[in-house]
C-alpha cells in the first residue's frame, strides 16, 4: 500500500481484544512495508557499520606503504558511502509510508465504527476521548508501527557487526560481542517506571483534552449559568496535572538517554585501553585497532534505536488501549442483514411498550420521562441502548434488515443533533429522496430569520447557503440550530421520520408554524414525535400517551387533555398541589396554561419561574 493508494478498500477487521493485540495486528496488516523497510534499513545500517572496517583497511594500507591496497580501500569507502546515502533515503520513504499508511487505517477503523454506531458512540465514550484517539494517538500508534521495522535492522546489524568482529579480531572482539548486549539491556530496568509515567501522562492529558471538549461544547450554558470560571479553573488545574505528570515522565527518560550515552562511552574507553595493551605487545596491528574502535563509535548510532523503540511503544500502548477500546464498541442489536436488501412498508410497532405509528399518518408520544422519551426514539429507529424485543416496520423487525436499509427507513433525530462545520449548503447535502427541495424543507422549519442572519453575519457570501458554519453551530443560538437540524431532516424524506423534542428551543409563535409546515410536508409519510407541546399535539393525527414503559392512553390531543388526568398534567405541567387546589376537572378548576387567565394562573408561572431558578442554582451547586 502506497500514500497514493489511501484511503484502503477495505482496513479489514481489526483485533480489538488489548492494545498489544491490535499494535500487532496492525504489524502483520502492513507485512509488505515493513519488509520494504526492513530490506532499507540493513542496507543502511550495514553500510553504516562497513565505514570502520574500510577505514582500518586504509589506515594499515598507509602504515604498511600499500597504495593497491589504499586504492582497494577507498573504492569500499566509496561504495559503502553510496550504500548509505541509497538505504537512508529510502528508508526514510518506506517508514514514513508505513507510518502514515498505519495511522490511514486507524482513522478509517475509527470512522467505520464512528458511522457504525452513530449517535450511540458518544453515550457510551466520552467525545473528548474520541478525539483523542483520533488525532494524537493515531499518530503514536503509526509511529510504533514504523519504528519496528528500524529497530529490527538495527538489531540485526548490532548482531552482525558483533560476528564480524569476533572474526576479525578474536581478543577485541570478545569485549566488544560481551559489551554491546548489556548495553541494550542495561535500560530494561527502567522501562517499567518509564511507561508507567508515561501512561499517567496520557490518562492525564486525555482526561485534560475531555474537559476542554466538554467545556467549549457548553460554553454557552456555562456562561448562563455563570459557571465559565469554575470550569476554566478546573482546566487550568488539569493542565498543570498534565504539565507535572510531563515532566516526571520527561526525566526518566533522559535517565535512559543518559545510560544509552555513559555505558557505550564506557565501552570504548575499555576497548582502547585494552587494544592499545594489544598493540604494544604486537599482538594486533594500528589499522585493527582504528577498526574496532570505529566499530564500536559507529555502533551507537543502531544502539538509539533501542530507546526509540521502547519510547514508541511506551507511547503508543495506551494510545492503542484506547483505540481498541473504541473499537470493540458493537451496537446492542446488530443488523446482520439475514433479510434481502429492501425498505419494508406498513406501520411501525415497538411489542415492549404497544406503541404503534400507522402508515402514513403524525403521531405524537407524550412521556413524562424525558430519558425514556430518547431510549425509545432511540429503539424506535433500531439503535436500542438494551437488548430487546426488536421494534417492527410493517411486520418486519429492523434486526434483520441490512444497516443502510434499516437507516434509510427510519431517521431518527434526537434532541441534541449535531451540526457538523461548513456551509449551509455542504450541511442540506444529505442523502435524500429528492421529492422534498432545500427550499421547502427551510420553509417548514421555520428558517426564514436564520438565512437572514447568516447573509448579514457574512458580508462576502451573496448567498446565505454558502455562508460557513461552526462547528457543532455554535455560531448559532439554540433554536437556530434545532431549526435547520429539522431542515436536514425534512430534506432527507425517510418513509418513517422520528423527532425527539423538535421544537424545545423555540418559541410558541415559531413553534406554531413549524407544527403546520411539518404537517404539511410529511403528509402521506409516517412522522413520530415525543413531545409535550400542546401546539404540535394538536397537529397530529394521533396522540399516544406512555407511562411506565406502556402505552396507557390513545386519542385526539384534545380529548386526552379532558379525559387523562396524567396525560394533562404533563402537556400542562400541573403540579399535585396545584391539581389539588383545582379540584377535579368541570368544578371550576383550569389547567395550567389553559385559556382561562386569573390570579391562579400568574400564581403558578410565578412558581413555575422560581422552581426555574432554584433549578439553576443546584445545577451551580453541583458544579
Amino acid at each position: 500500500m502506497q500514500i497514493h493508494d489511501l484511503p484502503y478498500p477495505d482496513p479489514g477487521v481489526p483485533d480489538a481484544r488489548s492494545g498489544p493485540r491490535f499494535l500487532w495486528w496492525l504489524g502483520r496488516n502492513q507485512l509488505g512495508g515493513q519488509l520494504r523497510a526492513l530490506a532499507w534499513g540493513l542496507l543502511h545500517f550495514a553500510s553504516v557499520a562497513a565505514l570502520p572496517f574500510c577505514v582500518g583497511l586504509a589506515v594499515q594500507a598507509v602504515v604498511d606503504g600499500s597504495g593497491a591496497r589504499l586504492a582497494a580501500a577507498g573504492g569500499l569507502l566509496a561504495l559503502a558511502c553510496a550504500g548509505n546515502a541509497l538505504g537512508d533515503t529510502f528508508l526514510h520513504r518506506a517508514a514514513v509510508t508505513n507510518w502514515i499508511t498505519a495511522a490511514a487505517r486507524v482513522q478509517q477503523l475509527l470512522a467505520r465504527k464512528a458511522a457504525r454506531l452513530g449517535s450511540a458512540l458518544t453515550r457510551r465514550v466520552a467525545a473528548g476521548e474520541v478525539v483523542a484517539v483520533s488525532t494524537g494517538d493515531v499518530e503514536k500508534i503509526g509511529w510504533f508501527v514504523e519504528a519496528v521495522s528500524r529497530f529490527t535492522a538495527a538489531a540485526c546489524t548490532v548482531v552482525l557487526v558483533c560476528i564480524a568482529l569476533l572474526l576479525y579480531e578474536p581478543a577485541l572482539g570478545i569485549v566488544v560481542a560481551a559489551g554491546l548486549p548489556a548495553l541494550a539491556l542495561a535500560v530494561l530496568p527502567l522501562l517499567p517506571r518509564a511507561t508507567r509515567r508515561a501512561d499517567a501522562q496520557r490518562e492525564k492529558a486525555g482526561r485534560a483534552t475531555e474537559l476542554a471538549s466538554d467545556t467549549v461544547a457548553g460554553l454557552r450554558v456555562l456562561r448562563g449559568i455563570g459557571g465559565e470560571e469554575l470550569f476554566l479553573d478546573r482546566y487550568r488545574r488539569a493542565s498543570q496535572e498534565v504539565r507535572h505528570a510531563a515532566v516526571r515522565s520527561a526525566r526518566m527518560w533522559s535517565l535512559i538517554s543518559a545510560v544509552q550515552v555513559l555505558l557505550p562511552g564506557l565501552l570504548l574507553i575499555a576497548v582502547v585501553w585494552y587494544g592499545v595493551h594489544l598493540a604494544r605487545q604486537g599482538r594486533i596491528t594500528v589499522g585493527q585497532l582504528v577498526t574496532v574502535y570505529s566499530s564500536v563509535m559507529v555502533l551507537t548510532y543502531p544502539l538509539r534505536h533501542f530507546e526509540e523503540i521502547a519510547m514508541a511503544y511506551s507511547f503508543s500502548r495506551p494510545s492503542a488501549m484506547r483505540a481498541a477500546r473504541v473499537l470493540s464498541l458493537e451496537r446492542t442489536t446488530d443488523t446482520g442483514g439475514s433479510r434481502p436488501a429492501g425498505i419494508p412498508s406498513g406501520d411501525l410497532h415497538d411489542p415492549a411498550t404497544g406503541l404503534r405509528a400507522p402508515a402514513g399518518l403524525m403521531t405524537a408520544v407524550v412521556c413524562g420521562d424525558p430519558d425514556a422519551a430518547g431510549h425509545l426514539a432511540e429503539r424506535l429507529g433500531g439503535h436500542p441502548s438494551e437488548p430487546g424485543t426488536p421494534v417492527l416496520l410493517g411486520g418486519v423487525p429492523l434486526d434483520e434488515l441490512p444497516l443502510d436499509s434499516a437507516r434509510t427507513a427510519v431517521l431518527v433525530q434526537d434532541k441534541d443533533p449535531v451540526l457538523l462545520s461548513g456551509s449551509l449548503r455542504d450541511l442540506l447535502d444529505v442523502p435524500a429522496s429528492g421529492g422534498v427541495t432545500a427550499r421547502e424543507a427551510l420553509a417548514a422549519a421555520q428558517c426564514e430569520d436564520v438565512l437572514d442572519a447568516l447573509a448579514q453575519a457574512s458580508a462576502t457570501a451573496g448567498d446565505p447557503m454558502d455562508v460557513r458554519i461552526t462547528e457543532r453551530g455554535r455560531s448559532l443560538s439554540g433554536g437556530q440550530r434545532q431549526r435547520l437540524a429539522l431542515a436536514r431532516s425534512l430534506i432527507t424524506d425517510p418513509p418513517v421520520l422520528v423527532l425527539d423534542e423538535p421544537t424545545s428551543a423555540v418559541d410558541s409563535h415559531t413553534e406554531a408554524r413549524i407544527a403546520g409546515g411539518l404537517r404539511g410536508l410529511r403528509s402521506g409519510r409516517t412522522t413520530v414525535v415525543f413531545t409535550s407541546s400542546p401546539l404540535l399535539l394538536d397537529r397530529a393525527d394521533r396522540v399516544v400517551l406512555i407511562h411506565e414503559g406502556r402505552v396507557e392512553a390513545v386519542g385526539a390531543h384534545q380529548d386526552l387533555v379532558r379525559t387523562e388526568p396524567r396525560y394533562r398534567s404533563v402537556v400542562t405541567r400541573d403540579t399535585d398541589e396545584e391539581r389539588f387546589a383545582q379540584g377535579p376537572p368541570g368544578h371550576g378548576g383550569a389547567p395550567r396554561g389553559a385559556p382561562a387567565g386569573g390570579p391562579a394562573d400568574d400564581e403558578a408561572t410565578l412558581r413555575g419561574a422560581f422552581e426555574d431558578i432554584d433549578a439553576i442554582e443546584e445545577i451551580e451547586e453541583t458544579a
